[in-house]
C-alpha cells in the first residue's frame, strides 16, 4: 500500500465521506487512492473557489469536514477567498495539497510555489513534511484539527501538504482514528458574572454566534429570555440559523454600524455567546470600530471555542430558567405578489413560496435582507456569507446540496458574486443536486453604489459608474446555465418568479431563474 491510499482510508475511517477535487499531476496518486476507496465519494469541480466553497457548505450542514483535493500552490490560491469564508464560519475543513516531492522542489518548477505561506492566511493546522511512513497519521491529526474548535476567529481548516514521494511511497498501511475532541466547559465565574448581568432585562443583550446559534443554544436562550426579559440577537452573519414558523425567535444585527449602534441605544449589558465583540464591517472616518456604546458593558459567557450550549444549560439553571417556555416564530407567509420585480415583490415570492426543510444560502445584500422577511415561512435553515467574499452561495449551495441530498437547496446571489464561480452550475448539473439558484439580475454591484453614497460623493462621475456597471453587455444566465447542463427560464414579472420557483421545487435536479429587475 502506497502513503495515498493509506491517506484515503485513514480519513475514511474517521468519518470523511466527501472530497471535493481538482486534481492536477502531483496528485495523481491521490486520485489512485479514492478510486480504491469507493465509500469516500468522490465529486469533481470546474475551480477550486467551488471546490472549497462546497466544502464550506457541506462542513456547515453536515457538522464534520469535507477533504478538497486541490493542485499545488496556484490550485489552493484559487480556492482561497471561500476558505476565507470558511474560516470565518468555523467550518470543519480539510485541505489535501499535493506538492512536488522534496528533490524536485530545488530545481524551481513553473509550479514550485509557498504553499505553506498561502495556507497560513486560513489554516488553524499545517503540515508540510509529511512522509509515506507518516502521511496515513498525519491524516488522522488533519481530522482532529477540523473537528477541534479554535479561538477567536482561527476557524477549523487543516491543510495538509504532502509531497509526491510520500504519496507514492510504500506505507505501513491506515492510522487508527483519534476520538473527536470535545469543547472546554466554560468556568463557574463567567456564569456567575453573566448571571448577574441578566438582571437588566430588557437593557441586556445577549449575542449568539457560532455555536451559540445551534438550535440547542437557542432553545436554552431563548428560555432565559422568557425569564428575564433579555433579548437575543445573532451576529449580521451567522453561518447557520436553523430559522422559520416554531424555531426560537432572536433578532438579528444589522449591517451598518449606525444601525448597530442605534439597536444597542440603552443597553448597559452584551453578553457574549459564542462570538466576538460587535465591530464595523468596514472602517469609516467618523464611525468607531468597536461597536459598543460608552456606558455598556461587555461579558463573554462563552468565548468561540468552548461549549456554548452547556454554558447556557447552566445559566439557565442559575436563573432558575430551565423549565421557561421558548418564544417561537408564529408561522406567517405572505400573499403571493403580482406586477413587475422589485426588492419587495422579489422577498414575497421567496417567502411565499419557500419548501419545508429547504436550505438558503445566500451571496448577496438583497438576499441576505431577505432573511427577516421569510421568519415565518416554513421551517429552513439559513447560511449566511460569513467572511464578505463574495462568490460564495453558489458552492455553499452545491456542498449543502451533498450533505443534505433529501432538502431543497436555494441559492439567492446577485448578478456580481454569481460571476466569480459560476462554474458550480456544472457540479450541480453532473450530480443532480436538488438547487433553486435565482440570481438577481440588477446589473450593478448595487452595494459599491451604496458605499460610494455614503462617502458622500452625490456626483457619480462617468469612471466611477462604469466601474459598478456589469450590464454591458448584459449577461444572459439562463444561456450560461444551460450550456453548463441546468435547465433555466428568466422572470420579469412577481407572478412568473412564483410560477418558476414553485417549478423548481417540484422537479428533481438544479434549476436556474433569473430574475430581472
Amino acid at each position: 500500500m502506497n502513503g495515498a491510499k493509506a491517506l484515503v482510508e485513514t480519513l475514511a475511517n474517521c468519518g470523511v465521506e466527501l472530497c471535493l477535487a481538482n486534481p492536477g499531476t502531483s496528485e495523481m496518486h491521490l486520485v489512485e487512492g479514492l478510486d480504491q476507496v469507493p465509500r469516500m465519494r468522490s465529486v469533481l469541480a470546474l475551480f477550486e473557489g467551488v471546490c472549497t466553497g462546497a466544502a464550506d457548505g457541506y462542513g456547515r450542514m453536515a457538522g464534520k469536514p469535507a477533504a478538497t483535493l486541490l493542485h499545488l500552490g496556484p490550485g489552493l490560491a484559487n480556492g482561497i477567498a471561500n476558505l476565507h469564508n470558511a474560516r470565518k464560519a468555523g467550518t470543519p475543513i480539510i485541505n489535501l495539497v499535493g506538492n512536488h516531492p522534496q528533490f524536485h522542489i530545488g530545481y524551481d518548477a513553473p509550479l514550485t510555489s509557498d504553499i505553506d505561506t498561502l495556507a497560513r492566511n486560513f489554516s488553524s493546522w499545517i503540515k508540510s513534511c509529511s512522509t509515506a511512513d507518516t502521511l496515513a497519521r498525519d491524516g488522522a491529526e488533519a481530522w482532529t484539527a477540523a473537528m477541534r474548535a479554535t479561538p477567536g476567529s482561527q476557524g477549523r481548516i487543516s491543510t495538509l501538504i504532502l509531497g509526491a514521494d510520500a504519496a507514492w511511497g510504500d506505507s505501513p498501511g491506515p492510522a487508527p482514528g483519534n476520538p473527536a475532541p470535545l469543547r472546554p466547559r466554560v468556568s463557574n465565574e463567567a456564569v456567575e458574572q453573566t448571571a448577574r448581568a441578566l438582571q437588566g432585562g430588557e437593557k441586556t443583550v445577549l449575542i449568539l454566534e457560532q455555536q451559540g446559534c445551534s438550535p440547542e443554544a437557542m432553545e436554552l436562550a431563548s428560555r432565559i429570555q422568557s425569564k428575564t426579559g433579555v433579548r437575543l440577537m445573532t451576529g449580521t452573519f451567522p453561518a447557520r440559523v436553523d430559522s422559520g414558523a416554531g424555531a426560537p425567535q432572536a433578532e438579528r444585527m444589522p449591517y451598518f454600524p449606525e444601525h448597530i449602534l442605534a439597536s444597542f441605544e440603552g443597553v448597559q449589558h452584551l453578553v457574549l455567546v459564542g462570538g466576538q465583540t460587535p465591530a464595523s464591517f468596514f472602517a469609516y472616518r467618523d464611525t468607531p470600530s468597536r461597536l459598543v456604546p460608552e456606558s455598556c458593558q461587555v461579558h463573554t459567557l462563552a468565548r468561540t471555542e468552548e461549549d456554548a450550549v452547556d454554558a447556557l444549560t447552566r445559566l439557565a439553571e442559575a436563573a432558575d430558567a430551565s423549565q421557561s417556555p421558548v418564544r417561537r416564530i408564529e408561522k406567517s407567509i405572505p400573499e403571493r405578489p403580482e406586477g413587475p420585480l422589485d426588492n419587495r415583490s422579489l422577498t414575497q415570492a421567496i417567502a411565499s413560496t419557500l419548501p419545508d426543510q429547504a436550505i438558503v444560502c445566500t451571496d448577496s445584500g438583497a438576499g441576505n435582507g431577505m432573511f427577516p422577511y421569510c421568519q415565518g415561512a416554513n421551517p429552513h435553515s439559513w447560511l449566511s456569507l460569513t467572511g464578505g467574499s463574495i462568490g460564495q452561495g453558489g458552492p455553499v449551495s452545491t456542498g449543502a446540496a451533498l450533505a443534505c441530498p433529501d432538502r431543497p437547496v436555494l441559492a439567492l446571489l446577485g448578478d456580481g458574486g454569481a460571476g466569480y464561480t459560476i462554474q458550480c452550475l456544472w457540479t450541480q448539473a453532473r450530480e443532480q443536486l436538488n438547487v433553486t439558484t435565482v440570481i438577481f439580475a440588477n446589473r450593478v454591484y448595487n452595494i459599491l453604489s451604496v458605499e460610494y453614497a455614503r462617502l458622500g460623493v452625490t456626483d457619480v462621475g462617468e469612471i466611477a459608474a462604469s466601474l459598478f456597471d456589469i450590464g454591458n453587455p448584459e449577461m444572459d444566465w439562463t444561456a450560461i446555465a444551460k450550456g453548463m447542463g441546468v435547465p433555466s427560464a428568466k422572470a420579469d414579472t412577481a407572478e412568473e418568479l412564483t410560477a418558476l420557483l414553485e417549478r423548481s421545487y417540484q422537479e428533481p435536479g438544479p434549476f436556474l431563474i433569473q430574475a430581472n429587475y
